[in-house]
């Protein structure tokens, strides 16, 4: 005779998972790149990795395959999280929940986009927490789960998957996602997609940042950049490393003006920028 208390849990718990697929999407840059992506408000801001966003665009198919060109508004490859948004409204956000008040040996849920598959399930526990850091679980990640959620019994998004270390999932603490959001609203965000290449100027060697890519509607198309300048310095400063872009626009205060200083065409110019409260955060 069936168990009517196992009937009910079965229930419930296919009615967490269908939600938790609804509200995760699958994230695509180029032919190749594919990952997930958690929406995370109603009004289309929706959160991923930042490897699975490393352009200035990317193509968002929801689980009802609408798809929507969305524009990356905020990336940190440090912590690994990009935020995007869509033009559309009513999404079918998910539930967050907080990390801070997980324990070890709690049921929790993984949804994306492994391999191809839609909206794959897979199911494990708690296997250690750093709230700070990384939430490890002992769920079955693939490529492609990259940038999708990781939910308690109740379908609560408590942390973005983002890579699998020693067969255990590791995903970003769902306060840690707060925190970058929070963060990219008092910063502005540049828009543009990037490559280190060396350049020669004056007979000194320097480094640059190619511009591959600049988003529609971003800081950076409304200054005047575009594809195939080379940036070499902000702040009256060459780059000396990749990252003193990114470093110097996330320090700046909100409406200080920067000097950016590139190459177009093998000549010198340059442009200011804003640093205000639209716009972009790290480039």
């Amino acid at each position: 005779m069936m168990n009517p208390h196992g009937d009910t849990f079965a229930g419930a718990f296919a009615l967490v998972a269908e939600r938790l697929r609804r509200s995760t999407v699958q994230v695509r840059t180029g032919s190749s790149g594919r990952g997930s992506g958690v929406i995370w408000r109603p009004d289309g801001l929706i959160v991923t990795n930042a490897h699975v966003a490393g352009r200035a665009r990317a193509t968002v198919e929801l689980s009802d395959g609408r798809a929507f060109e969305a524009v990356v508004v905020a990336r940190d490859p440090e912590r690994d999280l990009a935020a995007l948004t869509v033009p559309a409204c009513d999404l079918p956000a998910a539930v967050r929940g907080d990390a801070e008040k997980l324990r070890v040996g709690e049921l929790v849920l993984a949804v994306g986009y492994p391999l191809g598959l839609d909206g794959a399930l897979t199911v494990g526990i708690v296997h250690a927490l750093d709230s700070r850091k990384w939430v490890q679980a002992d769920v079955r990640l693939a490529p492609g789960n990259s940038g999708g959620p990781l939910a308690d019994a109740a379908g609560r998004v408590i942390g973005i998957n983002t890579m699998i270390a020693n067969g255990l999932g590791l995903a970003v603490p769902s306060n840690v996602v707060e925190q970058f959001l929070g963060a990219s609203q008092e910063r502005p965000y540049l828009g543009v997609t990037m490559r280190p290449v060396p350049v020669s100027l004056g007979g000194r060697r320097l480094l640059g940042l190619v511009l591959l890519e600049v988003a529609t509607g971003s800081r950076a198309e409304a200054v005047g950049l575009l594809m195939g300048d080379v940036l070499i310095g902000v702040g009256g400063r060459f780059f000396e490393t990749p990252e003193d872009l990114t470093r110097t626009l996330r320090n700046a205060a909100p409406g200080t003006r920067m000097r950016l200083e590139l190459m177009r065409g093998g000549r010198r110019t340059g442009c200011d920028v804003v640093i205000g409260d639209t716009g972009a955060q790290a480039a």
